[in-house]
């Protein structure tokens, strides 16, 4: 894959450190709006980056490349993707998708009608931590209940309180909690359990009208998943799945995952074994897993997009983009029904 960079902030150096041991990825070119120019040129340096741009048409124009990773506010999403998109590119998107349904389908749409893929840089759904959740779920038996908690306290909420407003608290740029950091652990019910049957969020909200932290609820036919998101605390992180045969507990945060604890039914001893009590319990079976030491928790992302670009694995990426889209229905129908307005929804 030979792949162009949209970007020259904090994600793109992460990025483009990921991306070092993929040796199917090649980085031919780097946008870089002009007054970050240097900022570009300095990456291009350090990273063996071909040409720099600071013309984005004209990048899409003349660079030697076939896909472009999108790493700039998310405000802009849509209206960069698309046009990389109506370019014949494929398009490595950073989360959140967008900032509505209407952009998610309509980026979605304008993809399968230039026959090229739109694939959302969610990390938690790559590598052998979310494979091993997937594999030991049916030893769970009937899901009855999901918790996740992805709370870190941000390095810019301190500056907030202060009336210094960052991109990731700015209502205008479609900032806030649940775009930035509840998305985790909406993404991993959704993608692990389906769409849900209705939500409701329940954000503590800043100065601006922006949520600083909240809860999210996804109601399902014969479960309820509740979904802790926080900006403005700390909290030992985790996602638990329970179900009428045992629980399963995804350890740290979803998206730097420690491993996965697993607690099931013994089917074999249907006798149960003696309980501290004095009475008879559930014989349970024990199991963990250790997350693989990484590169980068975005290697294994990386790893994925390339493969299923260069293989133009459409059955891949019709996955990727109907969760992305099946998430960003839950986000806008969440965060308007708590009264969190975003720029664009003056401008739609």
């Amino acid at each position: 894959m030979k792949l162009g960079i949209i970007g020259t902030g904090k994600i793109v150096h992460e990025a483009l450190f990921a991306m070092k041991p993929v040796k199917t990825i090649e980085v031919k070119a780097i946008f870089a709006r002009p007054h970050s120019k240097e900022k570009g040129e300095k990456l291009a340096a350090d990273h063996e980056i071909d040409r720099v741009y600071t013309d984005y048409d004209l990048l899409l124009k003349e660079a030697d490349v076939d896909a472009v990773y999108i790493g700039l506010v998310n405000s802009v999403h849509h209206a960069y993707a698309k046009k990389a998109l109506n370019a014949g590119k494929h398009v490595i998107l950073e989360k959140p998708f967008t900032s509505t349904v209407e952009e998610a389908d309509d980026l979605i749409r304008t993809a399968r009608d230039n026959g090229v893929y739109i694939l959302e840089a969610i990390t938690i759904l790559h590598g052998d931590n979310y494979k091993k959740v997937l594999e030991w779920l049916p030893k769970l038996g009937k899901i009855k209940l999901l918790q996740g908690n992805y709370s870190q306290y941000s390095s810019r909420y301190t500056d907030y309180l202060k009336g210094k407003v960052a991109p990731a608290f700015d209502p205008e740029l479609s900032g806030g909690a649940l775009y930035d950091i509840n998305l985790y652990n909406v993404y991993f019910a959704v993608a692990t359990l389906g769409a849900p049957e209705a939500t409701a969020y329940f954000p503590n909200l800043g100065f601006n009208g922006i949520d600083t932290s909240g809860v999210e609820i996804l109601v399902y036919p014969e479960f309820t998943a509740t979904l802790t998101g926080a900006k403005d605390a700390d909290s030992p992180s985790h996602t638990i799945i329970q179900g009428e045969k045992g629980w399963l507990k995804v350890l740290g945060k979803p998206n730097v995952p420690e491993g996965v604890d697993i607690e099931y039914q013994d089917e074999a001893n249907p006798d149960g074994v003696p309980s501290p009590s004095g009475g008879i319990q559930r014989a349970m079976i024990r199991d963990h897993f250790d997350t693989p030491k990484l590169h980068h928790r975005m290697t294994p992302e990386f790893e994925d997009f390339a493969k299923i670009i260069d293989t133009m694995d459409a059955e891949a990426a019709e996955v990727c983009m109907n969760n992305s889209l099946a998430v960003m229905k839950v986000l806008e129908q969440s965060r308007k029904a708590a009264g969190i307005r975003f720029g664009v929804d003056d401008r739609s």
